[in-house]
């Protein structure tokens, strides 16, 4: 019996792993995270192309770790905050926004574009269609530039009067080298969008009729009038409408005025932001992957931010705490070889070689740029190039030559002739701003640790292997 009952559990327990669509995997401090969450987070940071491939059993510690951190972060209340709220809406709206937009509401609104340019044309008059030739004067010409620029402008419409080729002449004389490419045919234009001088002569022409040199700002301009017309029908500019959506993100306008309308359709008491989570609900609950990324961002940005204030800016700012670990582990950070701490700089004058390391020499090495810029290139005179630093063998021609006394050739820099070091050679680091980014990161590795393992006593962690064993599998 007992042998059965074993059997029977057995049975039970198997049954409830596999007949579930989305079983829990694990719980961390009682909250169940579900097993196409976890598998979302491992093949997304397993993918191909990754290099660090985890296994799942190593991977499951990773994520656990990932998740305690947003619990903590939970527990610190960070989901509360303005600026957290802020951050997570802006994306989730980003996702979710755009499934309001149908075909319709889309081509609704290139209809009214249309509709809305078109009445603006007819009010102005209609479009003119026409190409100009422009002989190009500044405007602080002299008064012979002038007259040469009249000279050619009369001569060129000479030639159009006895037949020559409008387009050829546009090619070969025109300032306007954009339209002039195009045989002097200039964009469809309506009142207001040219210089009064050339529009009060481009009205006056009728189609097939061209202007005499008519003075504006730019030069002499001769217009020739192609055609006077109205906005090309809807079906012609279509495609044209719906590019000038996508490149003005005129989308966005289209579905506040969307949203607006569908708070109004809903009544008294509903918000824009109800619709939006409601909408969220829906596309979660027909989309996973969806569903898992919001989730992923949510969890992200909390992770991120109580790490920043357990360990990343904390390490950062805690002097004490680096200078400790420093003077701690100080052998870690030995170099193999020695390197120069100090300045390889470039000067005009020999006298600054000897200027310059007085200038430095009784000062904290951390003051040395600050103190050299101000003393030798505080006018518009520069007096120094420096380069400062720690530098190894490699790192420097002119560190490498007289530091190292390496037998290399070093760059003359233009202007600066006379190139001098100054600093002093180390076996190893001193202090440490000597190493301190690598310092830092280190401490910060230490902090890590010594959360993650205060979090995995205080929060209890449960995972259900008879699910881990299907991830992948099912």
């Amino acid at each position: 019996m007992k042998i059965k009952a074993l059997l029977l559990l057995s049975l039970l327990s198997t049954t409830m792993v596999f007949g579930q669509s989305d079983p829990t995997i694990m719980t961390i401090n009682g909250q169940p995270v579900s097993r196409s969450e976890f598998e979302y987070s491992y093949n997304k940071n397993n993918a191909e192309g990754v290099i660090d491939k985890k296994s799942i059993a190593d991977y499951v510690d990773l994520f656990i770790n990932y998740k305690l951190k947003v619990q903590a972060a939970l527990d610190a209340r960070l989901d509360t905050l303005s600026s957290f709220k802020q951050e997570f809406l802006t994306y989730r709206d980003q996702q979710i926004r755009p499934s309001f937009l149908t075909n319709s509401d889309i081509e609704k609104a290139a209809r009214d574009i249309y509709q809305e340019t078109k009445e603006s044309i007819e009010a102005n008059g209609g479009l003119w269609c026409c190409a100009h030739i422009l002989v190009g004067l500044n405007q602080r010409a002299t008064k012979e530039e002038e007259l040469k620029a009249k000279v050619l402008a009369d001569s060129i419409y000479n030639a159009l009067q006895h037949g020559a080729n409008f387009g050829e002449l546009a090619k070969k004389y025109s300032a306007d080298r954009e339209s002039a490419q195009n045989g002097g045919e200039l964009p469809l234009l309506q009142k207001g969008q040219t210089v009064q001088e050339f529009e009060h002569a481009m009205l006056a022409l009728k189609p097939g009729e061209m202007s005499k040199p008519t003075l504006s700002p730019y030069g002499y301009h001769i217009i020739k009038m192609i055609a006077h017309e109205g906005l090309a029908p809807y079906d012609s500019l279509h495609a044209r409408i719906l590019q000038f959506i996508e490149m003005r993100g005129l989308r966005d306008q289209i579905v506040d005025k969307k949203l607006d309308s569908l708070v109004q359709q809903a009544g008294k008491g509903v918000t824009r932001e109800q619709l939006l989570d409601k909408q969220l609900a829906e596309l979660e609950e027909k989309d996973a992957n969806l569903k898992n990324l919001i989730r992923e961002y949510y969890d992200g940005l909390l992770m991120v931010e109580m790490s920043n204030r357990m360990v990343w800016d904390k390490a950062s700012a805690d002097v004490t705490g680096l200078e400790n670990y420093f003077h701690k582990h100080r052998k870690q950070y030995k170099w193999t070889e020695p390197r120069f701490k100090g300045i390889a700089y470039h000067v005009k004058n020999q006298a600054d070689v000897e200027a310059v390391k007085d200038c430095v020499k009784r000062l904290p090495f951390a003051q040395w740029n600050d103190v050299l810029r101000k003393t030798f290139n505080a006018d518009s005179t520069l007096r120094i190039r420096v380069e400062k630093g720690i530098f190894r063998k490699g790192d420097n021609d002119l560190v490498d030559k007289q530091v190292f006394g390496m037998s290399v050739p070093v760059k003359e820099m233009k202007d600066f002739p006379i190139g001098a070091t100054y600093g002093k050679k180390l076996k190893a680091p001193e202090s440490l701003d000597d190493v301190r980014a690598l310092v830092v990161s280190d401490y910060q590795k230490e902090l890590e640790k010594k959360w993650v393992d205060s979090l995995r006593k205080k929060y209890k962690v449960v995972v259900d292997k008879a699910v881990l064993s299907t991830v992948n599998k099912h």
